[in-house]
């Protein structure tokens, strides 16, 4: 949501929908732990009305344990918190998941896999951020971030464990067959999707790829 319209929320989010997407992937910045300000609580209980795609909530805020029952509230349906934000990591996500939501765990380009390691059994899903986070239109980052995914795919096999694989930054009909290969199921596209003319034929050639 963070490239779509936001004077038009009710038509982008139907937008979305309509064209086969399956969920809504909202950017939480705050300023602080990013260099960039997005929306907060409201906007999420203003898109939630809008649609019935599942919510997908990325808090890119340094205090994820404090925030985190205002997107509850909000209608969230995933939040996803950073490993490197200052929050005791497992006491946020255990937080997140008794409020009734699905958690997250997100890790930057420039963090080792390994900070992510110990918190694999306690998430739904793991979001590789495939750009530095703060700002949409950025060129994805292949080398950097790959081989990332492919040792959460080993991982999750190895300790027979069931959580996504999100990737997010510079995803479309190019780089999408890539991160799939390496083992994301989840791919969130911003800039590529609300920017198109035709969003479903899009999707569709990510789907294809």
């Amino acid at each position: 949501m963070l490239a779509a319209d936001w004077s038009r929320v009710a038509e982008e989010c139907r937008r979305a929908e309509t064209s086969g997407g399956d969920w809504l992937h909202l950017d939480i910045m705050d300023g602080h732990f990013v260099d960039n300000l997005s929306f907060g609580p409201q906007f999420v209980s203003i898109v939630r009305p809008c649609t019935q795609l599942f919510l997908d909530v990325h808090l890119m805020i340094t205090n994820p344990d404090h925030f985190f029952p205002r997107f509850v509230k909000a209608g969230a349906e995933n939040i996803t918190v950073h490993v490197e934000a200052d929050h005791d990591v497992s006491r946020t996500l255990a937080g997140i998941r008794e409020a009734g939501c699905r958690c997250g765990l997100a890790l930057n380009p420039d963090t080792a896999f390994e900070e992510v390691l110990p918190y694999l059994d306690q998430i739904d899903l793991l979001l590789v951020m495939t750009v530095r986070p703060g700002f949409g239109g950025q060129a994805f980052m292949e080398e950097e971030t790959m081989p990332k995914v492919a040792s959460a795919r080993a991982e999750r096999e190895r300790r027979g464990l069931g959580y996504h694989i999100e990737v997010d930054g510079g995803i479309d009909q190019r780089t999408a067959p890539i991160a799939t290969r390496h083992g994301a199921n989840v791919l969130v596209a911003g800039t590529s999707l609300f920017g198109a003319s035709d969003m479903a034929a899009a999707i569709g050639g990510m789907r294809k790829g």
